[in-house]
């Protein structure tokens, strides 16, 4: 108990030692746009596929519940509102932890491995603002949009399931979705979900990425860390942010 909470306490300066680095410079920005497109423009086709499979089984087990009932035209409602309450944001942060938060781990402790991070210090160059804040930043804005792009391909899946496979009125899939979902709170609340998980799965994997011995084992270990850490702890928020936004 007491090393978890001195754990914590460590990741929490951390980013408070980040949130200082920031600066918004020619050589930082062009940093951070660069790693947006490593960690989060190729994440996008796991997302997508991954929305798309989502949005078919939801949409075939949904119209299975539903029909018991008679109530198969509120497919929609269903989909929508599973989608941007709770499995959009969980299912991207996942998917952005297993893809891109081991990279950023593996190469921060590859850095730390090949004395690449204690070079910069001799030349005076403050390595969390040369390397960690561009991969934070990257991944604070990368995690809202894959959300986006999920929940996207998630509706069109469950369209197509529902429409040309299960027979429901496509009419009627559209205007149920769009009666329920309420822009305000229930895409607002996807946003500031998995706005949350972006900031915590990176800082994460910057944190055991930077900090990870500087051998190859602490490399692969550092990356199953920000992997089964990140995992657990978006789990851990999800149900936090549940119970305050509702």
């Amino acid at each position: 108990m007491r090393e978890s909470i001195l754990a914590l306490g460590r990741i929490g300066l951390f980013g408070l030692r980040i949130l200082a680095s920031i600066r918004l410079g020619r050589g930082q920005f062009g940093d951070t746009v660069r790693q947006i497109y490593a960690i989060g423009a190729r994440s996008v086709p796991i997302v997508a596929v991954g929305g798309a499979f989502v949005g078919l089984v939801m949409s075939l087990q949904g119209y299975r519940t539903l029909e018991t009932f008679g109530a198969s035209n509120a497919l929609g409602t269903l989909l929508g509102l599973s989608l941007f309450r709770e499995l959009g944001p969980v299912l991207t942060a996942l998917l952005f932890c297993g893809r891109a938060g081991s990279a950023v781990a593996a190469e921060l402790g590859l850095m730390r491995a090949t004395d690449q991070i204690m070079a910069l210090s001799m030349m005076a160059i403050d390595p969390v603002r040369q390397v960690v804040v561009p991969r934070f930043l990257a991944g604070l804005i990368s995690v809202p949009l894959l959300c986006a792009v999920f929940c996207a391909f998630a509706i069109l899946g469950g369209w197509f399931q529902a429409v040309y496979v299960l027979g429901v009125d496509s009419g009627h899939y559209w205007a149920s979705l769009q009666g329920s979902v309420e822009l305000g709170h229930d895409l607002g609340q996807a946003f500031v979900k998995s706005l949350f998980f972006g900031f915590t799965c990176t800082l994460i994997a910057c944190f055991v990425g930077y900090h990870a011995e500087p051998t190859i084992e602490g490399t692969s270990l550092a990356t199953t860390r920000s992997v089964v850490q990140g995992s657990l702890m978006v789990l851990f928020l999800d149900f936090v942010l549940s119970a305050t936004l509702y």
